[in-house]
């Protein structure tokens, strides 16, 4: 058979990437039946956002080829089921989703693929909706999020029953820009500033839950999410792996740093009403202000007979004044925005095609 230019070999599987196909050959002799989605106490669902993913699909199946036996031996008897979301991609990364579907894994593959691109959230979204697991893992397609961690979080839930969930976070940087770095420490530093719950530096969405906890989260009704203060509002008790840095297996990524910014503000915004308490000490500080420069005047054109002069500095502290109002009112502004988004009660998702039946959609108690 004619081969593609990729070819990835693992200890159990050998993964071809062709122009039409990608082909899993097992040793094992037995595959695990298919089985209806429910909510399955024996199995693991993970939830896989993907966009514009052609070059990782083949390199995260074969790794979690090579995972499955360490999660067996953490979880006997687990059924494992890999739900990936293609978010509306451009290239064939809902094609390789359907081919791998029909292909034959130590686990479960089910996939859907949204009618258009409707952001990482969304996609996060829609998985959570789809897995029928009582444990519920949330990773990413590039290999950032080690799979070799799913066994240890796995016994770490088996381990303890009052455990709800095991997150990660990264303890270093490395292969980022360093003003990205810079930013993403800010944009932490800011949000356990400003909200009410904290988020760790460096926290990822790459997390095991059990069910409790999956539900809570899914249940919330609001539109404009940002998942990781959603994880930190819903409580329940989180133990934490940290991690180095990993890079992207192969790609390239699709944030950049205006969408990053754009996120993070979201995030900002959707964790806490502070911007909004800030806009208004602001206009508490400068009418202060100026009723504090208003009497100076007086005073000292009543007592000393100076003239009122000044027209640059008049001119500057106008502008300045002006400029903050602007700001308060852009901060009031996107508020006053979400909550009109909120109001119109648009899915936040919507599927096109997959494997998951034809009735599933997003749950209407939204």
């Amino acid at each position: 058979m004619n081969q593609g230019p990729f070819r990835a070999t693992t200890g159990k599987f050998v993964v071809a990437q062709t122009d039409n196909e990608v082909i899993a050959k097992s040793r094992r002799s037995k595959t695990r039946e298919k089985e209806a989605p429910m909510h399955n106490a024996s199995t693991l669902s993970i939830v896989v956002p993907s966009y514009n993913e052609e070059d990782c699909i083949p390199l995260f199946l074969a790794a979690m080829a090579d995972t499955i036996d360490d999660i067996d031996a953490a979880a006997p008897g687990m059924r494992v089921e890999l739900v990936f979301v293609d978010d509306g991609s451009r290239d064939r990364t809902a094609q390789l989703l359907r081919e791998a579907a029909s292909g034959t894994w130590p686990f479960d593959v089910r996939w859907m693929s949204l009618s258009r691109n409707f952001g990482k959230e969304g996609a996060l979204l829609a998985g959570l909706d789809a897995a029928s697991g009582d444990l519920v893992a949330v990773m990413d397609a590039d290999l950032q999020d080690p799979p070799s961690l799913l066994p240890r979080m796995a016994a770490m839930l088996a381990d303890d029953p009052t455990l709800d969930c095991v997150a990660t976070r990264r303890t270093t940087r490395a292969g980022e820009p360093p003003i990205r770095s810079a930013f993403s420490r800010l944009f932490y530093r800011l949000m356990n500033l400003v909200s009410p719950v904290e988020v760790p530096d460096g926290a990822r969405d790459f997390r095991m839950m059990r069910r409790a906890m999956v539900d809570a989260i899914t249940a919330l009704p609001e539109r404009n999410r940002f998942s990781k203060g959603l994880y930190a509002w819903v409580g329940f008790r989180t133990a934490w792996i940290e991690y180095p840095n990993a890079k992207r297996a192969a790609g390239r990524t699709t944030w950049n740093f205006l969408t990053l910014t754009g996120y993070a503000i979201d995030g900002l915004m959707s964790c806490s009403t502070m911007p909004l308490t800030i806009a208004s000490y602001i206009g508490l500080l400068l009418c202060a202000v100026a009723f504090g420069a208003t009497c100076f005047i007086a005073v000292r054109a009543a007592l000393f007979g100076d003239p009122v002069a000044g027209w640059p500095s008049l001119a500057c502290i106008v502008t300045f004044i002006g400029g903050l109002q602007l700001l308060c009112l852009g901060v009031i502004g996107r508020y006053l925005a979400k909550t009109y988004l909120e109001t119109k009660r648009r899915p936040s998702y919507i599927v096109r095609d997959g494997n998951l039946g034809d009735n599933f959609r997003e749950p209407a108690s939204r």
